[in-house]
């Protein structure tokens, strides 16, 4: 039976992968180095955070994200109406810059998760699981829900000297869907669920 390897992420020494105890970790034995950890039930953590951010979004994108009361009149609009706007103001660069970072990365993201985790805790390998895992690894660092937030405090605390500023539904399922999405990066274990699904292709021994 062959030993698994591992490849060292700072200095590329390649050496034999060890089980570890529950919570233990691996380094490296040249720069010392964090090569992987234990994380427990990783994949079912991962599977339930997912799910729990993917129906915040759908809040975050379907609900007002705030509202602008002046003269009598509130104004509200959604994260979507924002880019459209955007767009109309001949902003394109930075519509395109929201709507990617903030919508279309987010969501291919956690539908990447689900789609692979969902049928593997099910104990079945997804169609095109290698290509779906590459897309997920790709797109991961350009979501950026955390720099949004950020921009969206910044501008309300300018907006108050002008207007009143109504916090929308969007608002919150924003700042919650930032912390999901932190948790999530802290308990997703790829090689967990590398071996869950090697385990799954493999075909089973004969009786």
């Amino acid at each position: 039976m062959s030993v698994p390897l591992v490849a060292c992420h700072e200095c590329d020494l390649l050496q034999r992968e060890v089980p570890l105890p529950e919570g233990g970790v691996a380094r490296c034995g040249r720069c010392g180095a964090e090569l992987y950890r234990d994380r427990p039930a990783s994949l079912d953590r991962t599977l339930a955070l997912a799910a729990g951010a993917l129906l915040l979004f759908a809040i975050a994108n379907s609900f007002p994200i705030l509202g602008l009361a002046l003269q009598g009149q509130v104004i509200h609009t959604t994260l979507y109406g924002a880019v459209h706007r955007l767009w109309d103001e001949d902003m394109k660069s930075v519509a395109t810059l929201v709507f990617a970072t903030t919508i279309a990365v987010p969501a291919i993201e956690l539908s990447a998760l689900a789609y692979l985790l969902l049928p593997v805790r099910l104990g079945r390998l997804p169609p095109h699981f290698t290509h779906v895992f590459r897309v997920l690894q790709a797109v991961r660092p350009w979501g950026m829900v955390e720099v949004f937030m950020l921009g969206v405090l910044v501008s309300l605390v300018k907006l108050a000297h002008l207007a009143g500023v109504v916090p929308g539904i969007a608002l919150w399922s924003f700042a919650a869907l930032m912390l999901l999405m932190a948790a999530l990066t802290a308990v997703f274990d790829p090689r967990a669920l590398w071996k869950a699904a090697g385990a799954l292709a493999r075909p089973a021994a004969p009786a």
